[in-house]
């Protein structure tokens, strides 16, 4: 089986797998911020000015700013959708490293970031703080597994949402090319259909998912060997 073939039919397992969690639609709103805090990033970058970020509790989330050159409106752009992708891929390298901690803690920094300098809407700001309570308790007084699994549930939720985020924007820019979001704007900027980037944030989203599915599989190997020898 193909590595590729395993990675759908991985993501497939576990997006059937985690709805079946209680709450799980909570922590799907961590894609979602990790994605407009790359927006966010990448203006203040450019010399740009972030105005504010909305989160939603449909999961999506909008980020506006002004910035002198339109043409910086590109990496803008391309920054939300790629950052997501790439932070899931981090999540996984980071628990295959054994560094869980850092990443609740990298998360928790982000979300605080967020609601000091960004969020404004009230459901954003209310999931924010709730998102970072939760985090500071897990971190000062879950037990190993309980923040093990804590971990591990946030990252497979921010890989599916990465993932199948992108692969819904194909699905807008195909019916309704104007309202697909950041391919729409690119679209707008380079004259390239917005289906053409809906596919490569599709792509990237999905190349993302495998090297994170691979360190994920190779912790597990791992430490199957050592159990094993022990």
């Amino acid at each position: 089986m193909s590595n590729w073939l395993k990675t759908i039919l991985f993501l497939l397992g576990s997006a059937f797998l985690t709805h079946f969690i209680p709450f799980s639609s909570f922590f799907r709103n961590l894609d979602t911020m990790v994605h407009e805090f790359g927006h966010a990033v990448v203006t203040l970058a450019l010399s740009g000015k972030v105005m504010y970020i909305e989160l939603y509790g449909d999961h999506s989330g909008v980020t506006y700013s002004s910035v002198s050159s339109s043409w910086s409106l590109i990496p803008i752009s391309l920054a939300g959708y790629m950052t997501a992708s790439l932070f899931a891929v981090f999540l996984f390298h980071s628990y295959a490293k054994g560094k869980q901690r850092l990443g609740l803690q990298i998360m928790t920094l982000i979300a605080l970031i967020s609601l000091i300098l960004f969020v404004r809407n009230q459901f954003g700001m209310l999931w924010l703080i709730g998102f970072i309570i939760l985090n500071v308790l897990v971190l000062a007084f879950g037990a190993k597994w309980i923040r093990n699994f804590y971990y591990l549930l946030l990252s497979f939720l921010t890989l599916e949402e990465s993932v199948f985020g992108a692969l819904s924007l194909v699905l807008y820019a195909s019916t309704n090319p104007a309202k697909a979001g950041d391919a729409s704007n690119l679209s707008r900027m380079t004259g390239i259909p917005s289906i053409a980037w809906a596919v490569l944030f599709s792509l990237f989203a999905l190349w993302c998912a495998k090297l994170a599915i691979q360190a994920f599989a190779g912790t597990r190997k791992t430490q199957s060997s050592q159990g094993a020898r022990g």
